[in-house]
């Protein structure tokens, strides 16, 4: 409950001192009066900081003019007033009743403690404040409305509605206080109640479709939908050009079972620009999710261009045709409905994620998701997510210490919270580690992992090969690489590490035999793949074989520096 906020005009409150009496007083009474004229002076200037907002200095004053007189109401009510505002409720209350026991008929004191005790979610003594209040004077009544808040806080239903009805005769029909009556009536069961409130607001403001579809809302979940059509139509008659009530019709009709004249009214709708594009797209996307039919595939098509025709730069409107392209299994197309809308609402954290993670799986250039994740960590912080598909993007173009930077920011905020978003992100760190040259955080990052999920596959396969590169641990190496090629037989890359890591512990024949088969899966192998073959035929002795496919991996992907140079020398170098 918010109460009017109270004016402090320091003249009204200052404390009455007595001037000093010209007859001789004891020393007792000199004392006093000095105490008080101090109080006085500190006063002042408690209520000259007050009014500057400096609220500390404020109550620094009050609290030293309260030492030398406790008994003055309005010191203890300034005191009560800052508490208040500090939400230091319940010492508020010690001097708020301090106020009220000392002057019992002072109005702002009075609301100082109503305010107090609805804050303490003690509603029925806040009310008994604004009563008593009410009861003194006529002036008081403006406060009825509170007193109102208050009966309902309460559950006092019966009181709440008398309070709202002595405000429609203070303030005049208002709206709010129409519908927090028909709420009422509804709370108590009183359905014929709340729906002539509805009538009566309806009435008072005709052409409001608002209204309207308040009433139809509530006749339609209580079981009265022709009722509900009845005043729909009656509207509709009156105010044709009324969108919103076409939709709250087609929804009426939709569940009565006239289907002709429900997609009528939502054709209608969605062909008047004056329709929100978000209100267009909500009710699109429930005819999306419905079973697959002919007169349902017209619908959505003679609805896509209207709203295509009417809100060509809506974000929304653009979003959920991206999800019809999509439906339809056309991501190409969804992705580029999707990118429209971005460009025209990029603070939209559903679809940037659907973006990404879309393109991630599409295979699209990764500089172009590194532009969206860049976008995505822009407008939204706060999201581990984002900084993780960031990272994840960055890792890919080779930006190493930026990956980094992205991914421990994605840790930072996750925290814990979701601890598979923890597993991938440090999976994806040990990749990024490895790449600006920190192996021994790498491996860290990957133990940390394995130590979660120990069948991890990205993380088996990249710390595998990444050990066997550094001529490290090459038997665990060989236990971690062996377990993915016997859950995945023709998985090329993992046939590739495999391999690569019996090279190292000199194993050349089983080398060779796992290489053969990530070449054979492998549709189109990668330059280090062909590499590595040669490296295995030359220790084989097969050293012209060898040439060949080093030649093949010339020019290929993630080749090693000495490539060329094997090639010149017609040798290997490790």
């Amino acid at each position: 409950m918010q109460f009017k906020k109270i004016l402090s005009v320091s003249l009204l409150l200052l404390i009455s001192f007595g001037a000093f009496s010209q007859e001789k007083l004891s020393k007792k009474e000199r004392k006093k009066q000095l105490n008080e004229a101090q109080a006085s002076r500190l006063f002042i200037d408690g209520q000259r900081y007050l009014m500057q907002e400096d609220f500390d200095r404020a109550y620094f004053y009050f609290q030293k003019a309260r030492e030398l007189s406790p008994d003055q109401p309005a010191i203890n009510f300034k005191i009560a007033e800052i508490l208040l505002r500090a939400n230091q409720v319940d010492k508020a209350l010690e001097f708020g009743m301090k106020a009220v026991e000392l002057d019992p008929d002072n109005k702002y004191y009075n609301l100082v403690m109503a305010e107090v005790y609805s804050k303490q979610n003690q509603p029925k003594k806040a009310a008994a404040i604004l009563e008593k209040l009410m009861a003194n004077t006529e002036e008081n009544q403006n406060y009825i409305l509170d007193l109102a808040s208050l009966y309902l806080a309460g559950n006092e239903f019966d009181k709440a509605l008398e309070a709202l009805t002595a405000a429609e005769e203070y303030y005049g029909m208002a709206p709010q206080i129409t519908l927090q009556k028909q709420k009422i009536f509804l709370r108590k069961n009183d359905l014929n109640s709340a729906i002539k409130e509805g009538e009566k607001l309806i009435d008072s403001q005709p052409g409001n479709s608002l209204y309207v579809i308040n009433l139809v809302e509530i006749l339609f979940n209580n079981g009265k939908t022709d009722e509900a059509i009845q005043h729909v139509e009656k509207s509709l008659a009156a105010y044709p050009n009324q969108p919103d009530l076409q939709m709250a019709a087609y929804a009426l009709y939709k569940d009565k079972g006239e289907i002709d004249k429900a997609e009528e009214l939502i054709k209608s709708a969605f062909a008047n620009p004056d329709l929100e594009g978000q209100v267009k797209a909500q009710a699109f996307a429930g005819i999306l999710q419905e079973p697959k039919s002919a007169r349902r595939d017209d619908l959505i098509e003679n609805l896509s261009a209207s709203m295509l025709a009417n809100h060509p730069n809506d974000a929304d409107i653009l979003t959920i045709l991206g999800d019809k392209k999509l439906f339809e299994g056309d991501r190409e197309g969804a992705l580029e409905l999707y990118k429209q809308s971005l460009s025209i609402n990029p603070a939209n954290a559903q679809v940037l994620q659907g973006v990404i993670t879309t393109m991630f799986e599409m295979g699209k250039e990764f500089s172009e998701i590194e532009e969206l994740t860049s976008t995505a960590v822009g407008e939204f912080p706060d999201k581990a997510e984002f900084w993780f598909f960031d990272g994840t993007a960055k890792l890919a173009v080779k930006k190493g210490e930026e990956a980094e930077t992205s991914l421990n920011k994605a840790l930072e905020i996750n925290n814990g919270k979701n601890p598979q978003l923890d597993l991938l992100i440090n999976g994806q760190l040990g990749d990024a580690y490895h790449l600006t040259g920190k192996t021994e955080k790498a491996f860290e990052a990957y133990e940390a992992v394995l130590k979660v999920r120990p069948d991890d596959e990205h993380v088996l396969n990249n710390y595998a090969y990444y050990l066997s590169l550094a001529k490290k641990d090459l038997e665990k190496a060989k236990k971690m690489s062996e377990q993915l090629v016997k859950k995945f037989p023709k998985n090329a890359t993992y046939l590739d590490t495999h391999a690569w890591v019996l090279f190292q512990l000199k194993d050349y024949e089983g080398a060779k035999t796992y290489m053969e088969l990530a070449l054979k899966y492998e549709e189109t192998p990668s330059g280090v793949m062909l590499e590595h073959y040669g490296d295995i035929l030359f220790h084989l002795g097969n050293s012209n074989e060898a040439i060949a496919y080093w030649k093949k991996a010339e020019g290929g992907e993630e080749t090693s520096e000495f490539l060329l140079k094997k090639i010149k020398d017609k040798k290997y170098y490790d």
